[in-house]
């Protein structure tokens, strides 16, 4: 084994694990997410088996709360799921170990959420503009007029562009990317 111990290699692979884990929490904070969903999926990724909220309490140092908030988010993102462990009473709870569907689904949940508020908004401002219009006895001052039209046509616009934005999620959350941007496939490993 040359230089190395056994017990320095394991110290090794702790070290390099730890920083992918890191790196996981990192690149999370760029999709929009808490950094702990990505130590999170990190740890169950490399684990390869479901884990209890205790026992991710105790591989991150959080507490059993924290755990229980973050599976919950990552429940709703669709990147982790329950499973059923026979003869125990606890939770346990695995991921979704591709990377690239990981994504996917992150991805569309966030620019779905967002898509769908903002086009609430738009509504609730197209309807006070409307209700403005109606509630003027009296046509309006010109520069009155001038700012309900800019305003509606940024409205339409900004419905337009959310409107797209949901079509854009629907693109990835399908899979169709990835007939654009297709995957390399994976090299094998010993």
């Amino acid at each position: 084994m040359g230089n190395f111990s056994e017990q320095s290699i394991n110290r090794e692979i702790e070290r390099a694990e730890t920083q992918m884990f890191e790196r996981m929490a990192d690149n999370m904070k760029t999709f929009g997410v808490s950094p702990t969903i990505g130590l999170l999926f990190g740890i169950l990724h490399f684990k390869e088996e479901p884990m209890t909220l205790d026992e991710l309490a105790e591989e991150t140092g959080m507490s059993k709360t924290r755990m229980s908030q973050v599976m919950r988010e990552m429940l709703a993102l669709n990147i982790a799921e329950k499973e059923f462990v026979r003869g125990s009473r606890k939770e346990y709870y695995k991921i979704e170990g591709d990377y690239i569907q990981a994504f996917l689904s992150i991805f569309t949940a966030n620019w779905k959420e967002a898509a769908m508020k903002n086009a609430q908004l738009a509504r609730r401002l197209s309807s006070k503009l409307a209700e403005l219009r109606a509630e003027y006895t009296e046509a309006p001052s010109e520069e009155i007029q001038e700012r309900i039209d800019k305003l509606e046509q940024q409205l339409a616009e900004w419905a337009a562009y959310y409107k797209w934005i949901e079509q854009l999620a629907g693109f990835f959350e399908s899979g169709d990317v990835l007939k654009y941007v297709p995957v390399e496939p994976k090299k094998k490993t010993k």
